[in-house]
């Protein structure tokens, strides 16, 4: 099984997209760490690397000698017991490997740095085999190994402590998110001034303008104005007193006085105002006839002797006409 041939067109170092991870120079690298340390020679190209390594034997002796050359070795490390076989036999083989695994595990490798044993034992992934025993390096160099070492340098932790003074001045600084006020001056500039609504005036808009009702309002294309009033006069006196309650029809309110203690007898209320000023001569000449039926009905009825649209005078209403009651308030 050492020796096992793989079929044709099922060499997944060269044929398959794992196969484009494998980098020959991390290869490099970790064939030369591993020559140092045991003097082993795992070959060149990802299916000889494969089969020097299947077995686990190189990578246990390889574990044991870096956790020789760690004078402190982190907790978890202390009770590993790296001690492998040298049996034929695959399931054996592959508890070469898982005892690697564990080691490289306690001597602080993530675990999803850690490469599955059929990758190995099975030849699929052979960069991530090569990737993890890179880890082992930088782990070896993080515990202060005193061997040759390997793979990327690790990180260290680095605080830095600011005054109560610097805090301060980094307050005063715009970040680079929201732009820069490096070498640039904002006098006699404004921003966020009042704006007035009546600050655009009529008569600075173009007279082409002035006659068009813009579409927020509607349009008054193709049509025609003629015969309307726009914003007529509304009188006060046009809310009749009798829509109000009953409670607030004999109090005049305090914008127009007081009544308390006074007597209106003989006073009249409202200017005068002509039905008269409706002319009728503005209703078309159908209508002029018929009286609508909010003022009831002419249909049947004879309006001979009638006159229609004469003066009538609000003074006309007498004080002694209406109720004694109501004479006094």
């Amino acid at each position: 099984m050492a020796n096992r041939e793989k079929p044709m067109g099922m060499d997944r170092a060269l044929h398959s997209k794992v196969a484009a991870k494998y980098d020959s120079g991390s290869e490099l690298e970790v064939k030369n760490w591993i020559h140092q340390l045991t003097g082993q020679d795992i070959g060149t190209g990802a299916f000889e690397v494969e089969k020097r390594l299947r077995n686990g034997q190189i990578l246990l002796k390889l574990v044991q000698t870096v956790y020789a050359g760690i004078p402190n070795l982190p907790p978890a490390a202390r009770s590993i017991k790296l001690k492998g076989n040298t049996s034929p036999l695959p399931f054996k083989q592959m508890e070469n490997i898982e005892i690697f695994l564990k080691g490289a595990e306690a001597l602080g490798v993530p675990s999803n740095s850690l490469f599955p044993t059929a990758d190995l034992f099975d030849g699929r992934n052979m960069a991530m085999v090569i990737s993890t025993i890179l880890q082992i390096g930088t782990e070896a160099q993080r515990h202060g190994f005193n061997g040759p070492v390997c793979g990327p340098k690790p990180s260290e932790k680095h605080v830095v402590e600011f005054t109560p003074e610097q805090l301060r001045a980094g307050q005063t600084i715009i970040g680079l998110q929201a732009g820069t006020n490096k070498c640039a001056s904002q006098s006699g500039m404004s921003f966020g001034a009042s704006r007035h609504i009546a600050d655009i005036r009529a008569d600075d808009m173009v007279r082409e303008g002035q006659s068009v009702i813009g579409l927020q309002a509607g349009s008054n294309k193709g049509a025609s104005q003629s015969g309307m009033s726009f914003g007529s006069v509304r009188h006060v006196a046009d809310i009749r007193v009798d829509d109000a309650s009953r409670e607030g029809q004999g109090h005049i309110g305090l914008q127009s006085g007081s009544n308390k203690g006074a007597s209106q007898s003989g006073m009249s209320f409202g200017a005068v105002r002509h039905i008269a000023d409706i002319r009728a001569d503005d209703a078309s000449k159908e209508g002029q006839s018929v009286i609508s039926l909010q003022a009831g009905s002419n249909k049947g009825a004879s309006q001979t002797g009638m006159s229609f649209g004469a003066v009538r005078h609000i003074a006309d209403i007498r004080t002694d006409d209406a109720s004694r009651e109501g004479q006094s308030v």
